[in-house]
């Protein structure tokens, strides 16, 4: 199975990487210090008591319902298999969904279901992806299915909106969260989950299938980072910007004759008046997001980037509008 993903490939690293939701102002730089400084000579506490306890303090939780995980998809296919293995045979999965989702429901034979009524397993991501929306179903999706999780991997990176799921709501969900992209460190693979209140009898069950040190320091790391009220402090500060080139950059497109899909996130769709030459655009250093592989052929995501990534962005896409015509 070919998995498709944003970010580097075969060429390296993008100039210009729309392909990513990474906040675009990072790294952090109380995070970037924090795993620099991690301590990678010893293994971490195999317990992650300190880790789980200031998650647990940052969420107003009791520390027994933090899951920590490899990464919000080591996390999919670990969720997955522990509802399997339950007995769960049905999913249920947003039209539009991230790739991983699917991937581990056919590796563990759960068929998708389109009635979360009958789900052992539903997932839901919001904002989502790739169109950074409110899920329509969310609450209906909570309310009925047997497991929900919800990935909140873009909360962090939110700029309208609100959840559709209200605290009540939260209470009753699995919520994954991914840190990296809103400390601008997508290299540092490292998650958690907050269980659902009264479930931490499943969440000692879904630590018992994970492997020993299942985070390393570095990721140990970023997630002490994350919580710390400096590393907050930038991150709302980053929002301001991304706001305003959020702005410029869905303006830019507009103007080149793309239909723009609306999004309460640091990202966006959006389809093309003509088919784009991903190759010409990849060779000038531009990597943008095919959203064939989320169920949304004949559009791109892209990541809110500055404005001299949008003005290279321009010059190719001219360039290539400028050929056919």
């Amino acid at each position: 199975m070919t998995i498709t993903h944003g970010g580097p490939d075969a060429l390296g690293v993008p100039a210009w990487d729309f392909s990513t939701n990474a906040n675009a102002c990072g790294p952090c730089p109380t995070a970037l210090t924090a795993v620099q400084q991690a301590d990678a000579r010893h293994y971490p506490d195999p317990a992650y008591t300190a880790l789980r306890e200031s998650l647990a303090a940052f969420h107003a939780v009791d520390a027994a319902r933090i899951v920590l995980a490899g990464s919000a998809s080591e996390f999919i296919h670990r969720f997955t298999a522990w509802v399997a293995r339950e007995g769960g045979q049905q999913v249920w999965l947003p039209a539009l969904a991230y790739g991983d989702c699917t991937q581990a429901a056919q590796a563990w034979r759960l068929a998708r279901t389109p009635d979360p009524a009958r789900a052992q397993l539903a997932w839901l991501c919001e904002p989502s992806s790739p169109l950074g929306q409110a899920e329509v179903l969310a609450c209906t999706v909570a309310d009925t299915a047997l497991h929900t999780v919800l990935d909140r991997a873009y909360e962090p990176l939110r700029l309208s909106g609100r959840s559709s799921l209200d605290p009540s709501a939260l209470l009753r969900v699995w919520q994954l969260w991914s840190p990296n992209k809103a400390m601008g460190l997508t290299g540092v693979r490292g998650a958690y989950a907050i269980a659902p209140l009264g479930a931490v009898a499943q969440a000692r069950a879904l630590d018992a299938l994970a492997p020993s040190w299942l985070l390393g320091a570095h990721a140990v790391a970023l997630l002490g980072a994350w919580v710390m009220p400096v590393a907050q402090d930038w991150l709302a500060q980053s929002l301001v910007a991304l706001s305003v080139w959020k702005t410029q950059q869905q303006a830019l497109l507009d103007g080149l004759g793309w239909s723009v899909l609306p999004s309460d996130a640091n990202y966006f769709c959006a389809a093309p008046p003509r088919p784009v030459d991903a190759f010409a655009l990849r060779a000038a250093g531009i990597k943008l997001r095919d959203t064939t592989s989320f169920g949304l052929p004949g559009h791109w995501r892209l990541g809110v980037l500055p404005q001299q990534a949008q003005a290279a962005l321009r010059v190719v896409l001219m360039a290539q509008r400028e050929r056919v015509e």
